[in-house]
């Protein structure tokens, strides 16, 4: 039986949060009780990610798309287990690689257990989310995800590469944040689409809505990183500049700065640090590059909503629209 909504469109994410709570409170579960280990050690890393909460966005855009389509069983739910430890774990290593302090507003778990222990509970993660997906007996499902994991990583590579790089233009951003951050979200997307046998065009739809969400989700967060307050963005503010990431904002005030201006940006940039980030921050809003960035996530936030015009109208549907939305203004 396919489920079709009779609630009304949500105007918050609170409210999508209630529409979904069924779905999430099984995904829940089984994230759980799928992280127990016999290692001691697993659980305690395991736990401590979990509990410190974050939206789960990436799962979540998944048990909507998979409604919005009329789905009307409960393996989207492990689906979305899946999308959860595949991302929990890039976060792991994401954290040993930029030294970062903060994720979700507390201590990361490399400075909790060490960087040798968070490497190595990230990997079971990878592991114990294809031994989920290997469950549900989809090759489509599984080469989809496969290919994106691979995408993740070769995304990883190519930002380390790219660290100090004074010379990366915007196309060479939007391909790591594509790979990096924008895929896991069309995958999810996507597979909504997938589990629910839709016709290809509207997997190829969801797909669309997923990236180009990520994109703009991605775009914001570098954004907050100068912008926004640290109860906002759940890490230090500046931490893109003291990794020596050079995103959005910096590519833009270095097109647009005055030599001065510029040659403090690219010395700032190659020092590292974030001693020098409140003048930054002012050179960034003096060359108008905060809102040339918020105007670039808007681009990719508008798109998304478009793409889900082949979907039947529901409450999940208009979920999907308004976390395009909330992409881009976190407030709502």
């Amino acid at each position: 039986m396919n489920h079709v909504s009779s609630i009304t469109s949500p105007t918050s994410l609170a409210e999508i949060m209630g529409l979904t709570a069924g779905d999430r409170q099984a995904m829940d579960a089984l994230i759980r009780k799928r992280l127990r280990s016999d290692v001691l050690l697993v659980n305690q890393i395991g736990e401590y990610i979990i509990n410190a909460g974050g939206k789960r966005l990436r799962p979540l855009v998944h048990l909507l798309s998979a409604r919005a389509c009329g789905y009307g069983g409960m393996a989207h739910t492990q689906l979305a287990a899946v999308i959860e430890f595949i991302h929990t774990a890039t976060l792991l290593h994401d954290d040993v690689v930029d030294g970062s302090e903060r994720r979700r507003g507390q201590r990361t778990a490399h400075q909790v257990w060490g960087n040798a222990a968070s490497v190595l509970v990230g990997d079971f993660l990878y592991s114990r989310s294809f031994q989920l997906m290997v469950e549900l007996e989809s090759n489509s499902i599984m080469s989809i995800l496969a290919d994106t994991t691979n995408t993740i990583a070769a995304g990883e590579v190519l930002q380390l590469m790219q660290l100090g790089d004074i010379e990366l233009d915007e196309s060479g951003y939007l391909k790591v944040i594509g790979d990096k951050t924008a895929c896991l979200f069309a995958a999810a997307a996507r597979l909504g689409a997938v589990i629910s046998e839709s016709p290809r065009e509207v997997e190829q739809s969801l797909a669309d809505f997923g990236f180009a969400l990520g994109q703009a989700f991605q775009i914001t967060d570098d954004w907050l990183d100068y912008s926004g307050k640290d109860d906002a963005l759940g890490k230090n503010l500046g931490d893109d500049l003291a990794e020596g990431k050079v995103t959005l904002p910096l590519i833009l005030a270095l097109k647009a700065a005055e030599k001065a201006d510029r040659d403090f940006l690219i010395e700032t940039i190659h020092a590292g640090g974030t001693d020098e980030l409140d003048r930054v921050r002012e050179v960034l809003m003096k060359t108008g590059a905060l809102d040339d960035a918020l105007e670039r996530a808007t681009a990719f936030s508008e798109p998304a909503c478009r793409a889900l015009a082949p979907l039947p109208p529901s409450a999940e549907r208009d979920s999907l629209e308004l976390l395009a939305r909330f992409a881009v203004d976190r407030s709502l």
